[in-house]
């Protein structure tokens, strides 16, 4: 569940200048997370009380992690080897890795290449490699945040939770936890899901009832 991270402020910083609230999301698929109502008590408890310290406060975010996209994403890729399912890599991505991943463009052996790279973690520590990757996991992170579904709604469990208590899929951001579980998590990547408070409720119900997920169009802009 989220929780508001407890703020550190110098002493001589302006705290009338501050105006966004940011949730860290500890990584967990415990059963609370699935309780919207218990989500949304958590999630109003925690406006309150910040905007009863600081009441300009107007921005409500989280930094949250995304725990499965990583494992799809090399379930995706192994479906891919052996059962010739459809490549999650565009033609164009091939070709960019292939310098990287097996030095030609044979599109097997950029996707096995690309696999044992996910897999072993290590391509972190080579700053061409990180650039390569970059576009790739991205676009690849927005589709599975976005796209991919479990009976029509978002199979990441952590978006799920914040989708289904009236979140925005807001934006993704690149290695911002580059710790091993960061890693072996999601790549190091992390999403903000923006808490808009007057759209909470209908946000809320169009995606429990109609299974619309809403997002902003940089995530949108990186598919």
């Amino acid at each position: 569940h989220p929780v508001p991270e407890q703020a550190y402020l110098d002493q001589e910083e302006d705290l009338e200048s501050v105006d966004t609230a940011i949730f860290y999301s500890i990584t967990s698929t415990q059963s609370g997370l699935q309780g919207i109502e218990l989500g949304t008590h958590l999630i109003k408890q925690a406006v309150a009380l910040l905007k009863r310290e600081i009441p300009w406060l107007s921005q409500f975010s989280t930094l949250s992690p995304i725990p499965g996209f990583r494992s799809w994403l090399l379930l995706e890729l192994t479906r891919h080897l052996k059962e010739r399912t459809p490549s999650p890599l565009s033609q164009a991505e091939v070709q960019a890795l292939s310098e990287i991943c097996c030095g030609n463009e044979n599109e097997s052996s950029v996707e096995k290449g690309f696999h044992g790279l996910i897999k072993s973690g290590q391509w972190s520590s080579d700053q061409q490699t990180v650039d390569t990757l970059k576009p790739v996991l991205l676009r690849l992170c927005a589709r599975y945040l976005y796209e991919e579904k479990r009976r029509s709604k978002a199979l990441d469990p952590v978006a799920n939770f914040h989708i289904r208590n009236g979140a925005m899929l807001y934006r993704i951001n690149w290695m911002a936890d580059p710790s091993p579980r960061g890693m072996g998590n999601s790549c190091g990547i992390m999403v903000n899901y923006r808490y808009y408070l007057e759209n909470l409720e209908e946000n809320s119900r169009e995606y429990i009832n109609n299974n619309v997920l809403p997002v902003n169009q940089q995530v949108l802009d990186l598919l």
